[in-house]
């Protein structure tokens, strides 16, 4: 084989499709031809041409078996086909930081020769689910929301490089003319400079923080407020705590969805909330004012003589508070008379002493007469 891919790039035969695209990104910016010195515009020139020949080949998967059965990668052995704009290569890789790889390495690598959208972006949204419990709901409660997510870095404040120059191509202005040959005639108009993507400046070196990114990877807490009277589902939107945008543009949003755990005792039902209370036969029959619990903490209930079991009672405004209103749901409480399954000799006798008021006898005489 003519020229030995693997060792011009620096990498085995088993290394992988990423591997080999680390190497070539490191190559890519060492031999650069911007970056060369003025005595040796031509080496570098050459070196670049061949690591990003090496790169086309290694990194198509169908190029590559080729290559490593037969030694070339196709009839024009090499992974640039005739007529193949190099400049436009160099062209991409001069981005707003030297970070910004994926058009170089798409266009070698199977992305169809795509150019960077150099308009700035709102960067994506994020969400992060949370359970509270029904308390929490009942009074608000403040959450740490841990984010692990990408930002620009603070060192070279997400430009990726630290020294800067006047772009050469558009001469600092960011257009370039662009003249195109067509049926019709030759057209000339103004564009973004692909070489410094609009920027009007290109980069000499590259931010070791971020490796030349302009992003780092931060580990972070934020402190978000659950207002009283949520409910399960609801989203809480955090503004420009989303992923970063590109080129400039604004971070997305952080959105906090609320899951409102089940209560062992209270059900909920849109502000109001129900629960089943145990009395005694004797409450029941002569009435008595009791203490039942609220979900925040107890209040009284007053049981009439004679009441039923099953019997629901409405606690006025001692329910959820209301999310976008002032004033708080009710509270129903239903009462279940509680049959003992043991009595002493005492509660025996008493309890027999009724026994002359026999309900089911007088139901059966308003039934049948």
């Amino acid at each position: 084989m003519s020229k030995n891919y693997y060792e011009l790039l620096g990498v085995d035969k088993k290394s992988t499709k990423e591997e080999i695209k680390k190497a070539y990104k490191k190559l890519a910016m060492k031999y650069h031809p911007d970056r060369a010195p003025t005595d040796k515009k031509a080496e570098y020139e050459e070196k670049f041409k061949e690591i990003n020949e090496a790169a086309s080949v290694l990194g198509d998967e169908k190029k590559r078996q080729q290559y490593d059965q037969f030694g070339s990668a196709g009839p024009q052995s090499g992974g640039f086909q005739q007529g193949y704009d190099f400049s436009d290569i160099m062209s991409q890789f001069r981005s707003g930081s030297f970070g910004d790889f994926g058009d170089v390495f798409d266009q070698i690598f199977g992305g169809g020769g795509r150019r960077s959208n150099t308009r700035a972006r709102r960067g994506s949204d994020l969400l992060y689910e949370t359970e509270i419990t029904l308390e929490d709901a009942a009074k608000g409660a403040s959450k740490t929301i841990p984010l692990n997510k990408l930002e620009y870095c603070s060192d070279c404040q997400g430009k990726g490089a630290h020294k800067f120059e006047s772009c050469h191509h558009c001469h600092g202005s960011g257009q370039v003319k662009q003249t195109q040959r067509t049926p019709f005639g030759i057209f000339q108009q103004t564009g973004p400079c692909p070489y410094c993507h609009s920027k009007g400046e290109l980069p000499q070196d590259s931010c070791s923080s971020c490796n030349g990114d302009g992003l780092v990877r931060k580990r972070k807490e934020i402190e978000v407020s659950i207002p009283a009277g949520i409910q399960t589902g609801m989203r809480l939107r955090v503004t420009r705590e989303g992923e970063v945008g590109e080129n400039g543009g604004p971070s997305g949003d952080l959105y906090v969805q609320v899951s409102v755990s089940e209560h062992r005792y209270f059900k909920r039902r849109n502000d109001d909330l129900h629960i089943t209370v145990p009395i005694s036969y004797s409450q029941a029959v002569i009435g008595d004012e009791i203490e039942v619990p609220t979900i925040k903490g107890t209040a009284e209930l007053k049981i009439p003589a004679g009441t039923d079991s099953e019997t629901i009672f409405r606690m006025k405004d001692k329910g959820m508070p209301h999310l976008q209103s002032s004033g708080h749901g009710d509270q129903m409480v239903k009462v279940k008379i509680e049959v003992p399954k043991k009595i002493n000799k005492k509660q025996k006798d008493l309890i027999s002493q009724l026994k002359e008021e026999k309900p089911i006898k007088n139901f059966l005489k308003k039934i049948f007469g």
